[in-house]
């Protein structure tokens, strides 16, 4: 567990043996992104990368998910020191979180604004609970969403899409955002259902879970050329692992739908 106040990461293991790790945002009352939150974040993501489980749920604890980014933060910052800022962000919270080589699924439950939705936009698949509202409201004091939000948006919903979402500032919810395609669902009992979706992505092949992350960030920073051209070498190795070799045995042997994977 994190030793820090902002949030918590505990490990569990599922019925299978498989290792989840649920991050908890646990920041009250709003869980707003001040430095401690940032740090508690980065100091999360450092442990997740250094010893990967199989699967993370990111949540929150609370009445909202987040308040957004408390503005001491950016309070006094000359230019040099707001690119650093956002520099550092991506270095340690964003970009880290994405590459983690297993599947992340974020649960939103109430109203997640700002750094939130943005970190929401950074993991693999995002569910929400009916009352969920979603806004990059960073208008209000001038800003632009600079930890990804605008263009991870763009990505799920359109361009269009973003530039409203952005320049409005306004709140939209869950069933919008998920006809919009940025929610992947939406579920009355979130946590029950974004656990169980966790375990079970964590009881599969996490190596071809991580190779079909690599894919698609090939095709987001190159297109479809690029992630064709790099597809043959990533899926190459699954050949060389535990899970590809015992699924492909398992088919043969019991029909489809009865391998067990140890992430390996």
């Amino acid at each position: 567990m994190s030793e820090t106040k902002a949030t918590r990461l505990e490990r569990e293991v599922t019925d299978g043996g498989a290792e989840v790790a649920v991050l908890t945002l646990a920041h009250p009352p709003l869980n707003l992104f001040d430095r401690s939150m940032l740090d508690a974040l980065i100091a999360d993501l450092a442990e997740l990368s250094a010893r990967p489980p199989r699967a993370v749920l990111l949540r929150a604890e609370g009445k909202v998910v987040s308040g957004g980014v408390d503005v001491h933060v950016f309070d006094g910052l000359t230019p040099e020191q707001g690119a650093e800022l956002w520099r550092t962000l991506f270095a340690q919270i964003i970009h880290p979180l994405e590459a983690l080589p297993c599947p992340v699924v974020f649960a939103a439950h109430g109203l997640t604004l700002t750094a939130a939705f943005e970190i929401a936009l950074a993991c693999d698949i995002l569910l929400a609970a009916p009352k969920a509202k979603f806004g990059l409201v960073e208008i209000v004091v001038g800003l632009t969403p600079s930890m990804g939000g605008p263009q991870r948006l763009a990505e799920r919903a359109g361009s269009g899409r973003a530039r409203e979402f952005v320049m409005t500032g306004d709140l939209y919810d869950a069933a919008t955002m998920a006809e919009w395609g940025v929610v992947n669902a939406v579920h009355e009992d979130l946590d029950a259902a974004a656990r169980a979706l966790t375990h079970r992505l964590a009881e599969g092949p996490t190596k071809a879970h991580a190779a079909t992350k690599q894919i698609i960030e090939a095709w987001r920073s190159g297109g479809v050329a690029h992630a064709d051209s790099v597809t043959p070498e990533v899926s190459g190795v699954l050949f060389d692992t535990e899970d590809l070799r015992g699924g492909v045995r398992s088919f043969l042997e019991q029909g489809p739908g009865k391998a067990r994977y140890a992430g390996r």
